[in-house]
């Protein structure tokens, strides 16, 4: 946090993910209590909130590496301050249509996309490769904190001024971060011009050098395993909790809560816990350690079976807080400069389809063998997400090589 450059572009990520938590409960609202929207509409609400990463996930990762990622980032944060601005305008003029909030949701989705990509790609540039996961310490715990505080704020703003005044504060946090970003005074290096381009082969390059090489491929396999089995759990878990045991929603905003919690204290020790295990060793000795409670996650009742789960859920949630800030640390660390916007775009394209399949997934085993059967396959996922990295090179890494090897 000495660093002048990181102290901005950490404040405007604190914005940033702010008001994206709160937008994240203020749009629904909105369309709900204004525009009396249905479950399916609010359904397609939150599909083309990350649809996006899917549709541009790969070529947005070879357009960033062509451009300065500091302009990207502000430019993207820009284009969602004007857009989600939008909507608080169009509600003053009577003129607000569900139309207008799916295209907003869409083009935000977009702007984030690339924002996100700049950001992992910018920060090797912007700190010493030794500083990395001090630096992605510090970004995943805000995220973890703005994920616990910020739908709490989302939801008293729209309770206390509406949801159209809780979104325009989501518009004035992204210009905001906007403002932070562009005020880094650290250079922002020109990508090398090429004579030639080609769009299809500059993606390729990237999907191989992550899927190639063995300790990228056992990340991302294991962050995509992390991430569809947290998914299943997640979706299935208010199901659970509210039809099955007659619990409150309250009661499952506390329990999900904790989840949040747990993230924020393993990115806060993950620097702690590699430097004595070693960093590739933290990710399976961690994930093995761990493994026994995300098998009790299931077990979920009323009582003592309650607080059992809670606390399985904060250990399980831990190991992710932990695994997120060495995962990232390392695949910034260890990418040629030129490759970062790609390699950062194939992991978001990865990890946010496999939140996409999990999402399906725990629907279709829902209905299939019913709820508890689909927190039982997502509690065996988070059981063995530390398989993929014990059987790659990284199961003896102490430290990170600055290069990789084939």
């Amino acid at each position: 946090m000495r660093h002048p450059g990181f102290r901005r572009l950490f404040t405007a990520a604190a914005a940033g993910k702010l008001g994206t938590q709160i937008g994240y409960v203020a749009i629904p609202l909105l369309a709900v209590t204004t525009l009396h929207a249905g479950a399916g509409q609010v359904g397609l609400l939150a599909t083309l909130s990350t649809l996006s990463f899917l549709l541009i996930g790969l070529p947005a990762g070879a357009w960033v590496d062509r451009m300065r990622r500091r302009r990207v980032m502000v430019a993207a944060d820009l284009s969602r301050g004007l857009l989600l601005g939008s909507i608080p305008v169009a509600w003053l003029m009577d003129s607000l249509t569900m139309t207008q909030l799916y295209a907003v949701v869409l083009l935000s989705g977009v702007a984030t996309v690339f924002a996100e990509v700049g950001q992992q790609s910018y920060l090797p540039q912007l700190v010493d490769r030794d500083q990395l996961p001090a630096a992605n310490s510090a970004l995943v715990s805000v995220d973890a904190l703005n994920q616990l505080a910020g739908r709490s704020v989302g939801g008293f703003l729209v309770q206390l001024v509406a949801a159209p005044a809780a979104i325009a504060v989501n518009a004035l946090t992204d210009l905001w971060s906007a403002a932070w970003i562009a005020t880094i005074r650290h250079p922002d290096v020109r990508p090398e011009r090429r004579a030639q381009r080609n769009l299809v082969k500059e993606v390729n390059e990237g999907l191989r050098f992550v899927l190639k090489q063995p300790v990228l491929r056992a990340v991302a396999t294991a962050g995509a395993m992390n991430n569809l089995s947290i998914q299943v759990s997640v979706t299935m878990l208010p199901v659970v909790f509210v039809s099955e045991l007659g619990l409150s929603e309250g009661v499952v905003g506390l329990y999900l809560a904790v989840g949040g919690i747990g993230v924020f204290l393993g990115a806060r020790s993950s620097r702690w816990i590699g430097e004595r295990l070693g960093q590739g060793r933290t990710l399976w000795i961690l994930g093995l350690a761990v493994a026994p409670f995300a098998l009790l996650v299931p077990l979920v009742d009323r009582g003592a079976g309650l607080w059992l789960a809670g606390l399985s859920w904060l250990l399980t949630t831990f190991r992710v807080g932990v695994n997120n800030v060495i995962q990232v640390s390392f695949r910034q660390r260890c990418t040629p400069e030129e490759l970062l916007g790609r390699m950062n775009a194939t992991m978001r394209f990865l990890l946010t389809g496999a939140l996409a399949v999990g999402a399906a997934l725990a629907g279709g085993l829902g209905a299939a063998a019913g709820p508890r059967a689909a927190l039982w396959a997502g509690a065996i996922g988070m059981a063995l997400v530390w398989i993929p990295i014990f059987l790659s090179p990284l199961r003896t890494l102490r430290t990170w090589p600055d290069e990789l090897e084939n």
